[in-house]
């Protein structure tokens, strides 16, 4: 596979890589070429905005959730077909799961993909420095290939002239200068940016300034000459028929399975949908916040995360879907939550009446519970069978009282042990976010429950 390639990275969080990714993800798509956005790491959010981008689902590429031998195939599996691959770095370029080395890192992704790295430099408080900094990133790895450099916040043109003659002597090219832009702030909540769910007409407006930003100030055919100087890939694309029918295949007779959808649940890979359809059920999305009851016929339920806070009053207003949700559980059909979910299927959300599928009460609170999580089924469940070994992400600023039930879904192995989320007939319940492209198995068997 030879899709031309670029990883936008930074020196840390903050630098601007989600605007300089999303901008060129959209300026290029405006010059008719099919973009395929990506994100190194967990994040659900900046898909979003790169999807806005490119008219393309945006897919994460985590070599901690999904294992490093799955980037290059998931890579290759979302970019089939398309003219140019923009994948948005996490953090610093080095930075990865806490303690893993370069576990988890943009530069690891770099590797895995073969791709030229343009980082992006808040040069805001910095002159001559940068090219010291710049010279530091592109020399500690030998084998992550810094192809050139984008400036943000740059104040002047004098201070842009100095910026350049410093990354000159050190033989760095500067692919692009982005002044100080006060109309591109993007709201943010926690760790990340609003979802573009629940700012759909602000995020378009904000997509295309970040574009419109990135085509004044960047060589877009500089850039793309980069992308073009990526070697072929040589590992095989990853296909969700390929990957159930290596757990089993197809399962017949699953029929509908309900996918929450909307505003209030935005945390989902595109990954998952596909390996359910792969699996033998009919995906059929819904949105809690509007529609009444589940989908006629369905016979199973996946409710996914967001912010659920945000909406606690519409979804609790939502009494006949509660019904139907509480229903479903009821009847034992198979029902998977993670963290929004989890909170939804409860007695109740800060105080707002929720499903009731669970005894437990949630709340916000002021602490963010937040990493990557090694985890085991403690018992047979409608998601995996015991002892299954797992690796997630834990995301929330909310606890849920009690923390597990009776049956725990999970025992959490890091960084502390403990037991975590719910196991209640066919409804399993937890905080844990995981991958559906690391752990097929469990979602044919999922699939599996429905058609029983």
């Amino acid at each position: 596979m030879n899709v031309p390639r670029l990883v936008i990275a930074a020196p840390s969080s903050g630098s601007g890589k989600t605007t300089v990714a999303t901008g060129l993800m959209a300026a290029f798509a405006g010059r008719g070429l099919a973009v395929s956005p990506h994100k190194v790491g967990p994040d659900y959010i900046d898909p979003g905005y790169h999807t806005l981008a490119t008219g393309r689902p945006g897919r994460n590429l985590d070599a901690y959730l999904c294992g490093s031998e799955l980037v290059a195939p998931l890579f290759a599996h979302g970019a089939r077909g398309c003219d140019l691959a923009v994948v948005e770095g996490v953090m610093g370029l080095y930075d990865g799961a806490a303690g893993r080395g370069e576990l988890a890192s943009t530069a690891q992704a770099a590797k895995l993909l073969r791709a030229p790295v343009v980082l992006v430099v808040d040069a805001s408080s910095q002159s001559r420095s940068v090219a010291a900094l710049v010279h530091g990133f592109a020399s500690w790895d030998p084998r992550v290939r810094i192809g050139g450099v984008i400036l943000n916040k740059v104040g002047s043109r004098r201070h842009e002239a100095l910026l350049r003659e410093a990354l000159d002597e050190a033989g760095m090219q500067v692919l692009g200068v982005l002044g100080r832009a006060e109309r591109l702030a993007v709201p943010s909540r926690h760790l990340g940016l609003v979802p573009v769910a629940e700012r759909r007409r602000d995020a378009v407006d904000a997509v295309a300034a970040m574009a419109d930003q990135v085509r004044a100030g960047c060589d877009l055919d500089a850039l793309l000459a980069l992308a073009r100087s990526a070697p072929a890939l040589v590992e095989e694309e990853w296909d969700p028929a390929e990957a159930v029918a290596a757990c089993g295949g197809p399962v017949a007779g699953a029929g509908r399975v309900a996918v929450a959808a909307g505003a209030a649940f935005t945390f989902s890979y595109a990954e998952h949908t596909e390996l359910l359809a792969a699996a033998g059920a009919e995906v059929v999305p819904f949105d809690p916040l509007r529609d009444e009851a589940l989908p006629e016929g369905v016979r199973g339920l996946v409710v996914g995360g967001g912010f659920p806070e945000v909406y606690a009053s519409e979804l609790s207003a939502n009494a006949g879907l509660r019904g139907s949700v509480a229903a479903l559980a009821r009847s034992g059909a198979p029902v998977a939550a993670e963290c929004a979910g989890l909170l939804y299927l409860a007695r109740s959300l800060d105080g707002l009446p929720m499903c009731g599928v669970l005894d437990a009460e949630a709340r916000m609170s002021g602490r963010l519970t937040l990493g990557y999580r090694e985890a085991v089924a403690v018992g047979d469940s409608v998601l995996a069978a015991a002892g299954t070994r797992v690796r997630g992400h834990e995301f929330h600023r909310t606890v849920l009282e009690p923390g597990a039930g009776p049956a725990p879904a999970w025992g959490m192995h890091q960084p502390e042990r403990r037991v975590e989320g719910f196991v209640q007939g066919g409804v399993h319940a937890s905080y844990l976010h995981t991958h559906a492209a690391s752990a097929p198995g469990m979602v044919r068997r999922f699939v599996e429950g429905c058609a029983e």
